[in-house]
């Protein structure tokens, strides 16, 4: 596989994660970090240092629009909830290691 259609299928693989995302709003970012170690606001920085890392500007705020699909003043206002003690307590366990 050339380089050109790795990064095409790469690109593809992320669209349908943030699709996912979307789909799943009732996944909770702290749900995603307990799990997996990564959430939405993750891959808001990821998307961030990419682009600069390649010369372009997409500010932390400007990644979360994209990553969210919308401004995260509003999704969190529709979707995000408070998080649980069990949800607080098992995030700070797994920040132990």
């Amino acid at each position: 596989m050339n380089d050109e259609k790795r990064t095409e299928i790469e690109a593809a693989v992320f669209r349908r994660l943030l699709q996912h995302l979307d789909e799943r709003k009732d996944v909770q970012n702290i749900d995603l970090m307990n799990l997996a170690g990564f959430c939405r606001n993750c891959l808001s920085k990821w998307y961030s240092a990419a682009a600069e890392e390649r010369g372009e500007a997409v500010d932390y705020e400007q990644a979360r629009e994209l990553v969210y699909g919308e401004p995260y003043s509003d999704w969190k206002k529709k979707y995000q909830q408070e998080a649980t003690a069990e949800q607080l307590a098992a995030f700070e366990k797994s920040q132990e290691k």
